[in-house]
């Protein structure tokens, strides 16, 4: 998958963090958009599979929460609510061996190999990197809204290092594969 696509598919969860922030009315306005946005790239086809039903649901959720409701503990523990719920989808896809990236990668490649055990293994490889990094990020958020041990700016560059992480891993790793297959089809001639 290229980095672009990922950025696309992960677009309104990127808003989020760069809009909901600072106060709870950036947090309500932010939402707002995210949740629009969503629904916008669920309708032109841009957003789909498992993230974008994730989308759809936690959006609508935070929505009735955070705008309508003002609860204030899912707005201290917004981060970790949508890093987890990202965590408990791409989980539950694996446990159901239908890894979330199985969506984006059969785009780009011939349907005769979408059953093929390397394609399948490597999604669900791809899939388990996001997983982990969706929980770690998790992790952070509930620690850092329940009793910082460190500064607010490093649980940032934590988080972003991961989800950073997963996607240089997506991007990476299905052009090695394919490189080491070219070369092993070389030697083989």
């Amino acid at each position: 998958m290229s980095f672009f696509k990922m950025l696309l598919g992960f677009a309104p969860w990127i808003c989020l963090l760069s809009l909901a922030h600072g106060s709870l009315e950036r947090l309500k306005i932010g939402l707002v958009v995210v949740a629009a946005l969503t629904v916008g790239l669920a309708v032109t086809r841009l957003h789909r599979g498992v993230i974008m039903w994730v989308g759809l649901l936690f959006f609508a959720y935070a929505i009735v929460a955070v705008v309508i409701q003002g609860d204030l503990w899912a707005v201290r523990h917004m981060a970790a609510l949508a890093n987890g719920a990202l965590a408990v989808a791409v989980w539950a896809g694996i446990a159901l061996k239908r890894p979330f990236t199985l969506e984006y990668a059969r785009k780009q490649t011939d349907p005769a190999l979408w059953t093929h055990p390397v394609f399948l293994r490597t999604n669900h490889q791809l899939s388990t990197a996001w997983a982990a990094a969706f929980s770690a990020c998790a992790a952070l958020a509930w620690q850092r809204s329940a009793e910082p041990a460190m500064p607010g700016w490093a649980y940032e560059v934590a988080s972003n290092t991961l989800l950073l992480s997963a996607m240089l891993f997506s991007t990476w790793y299905p052009a090695h594969l394919k490189r080491r297959r070219q070369a092993q089809a070389a030697q083989a001639d």
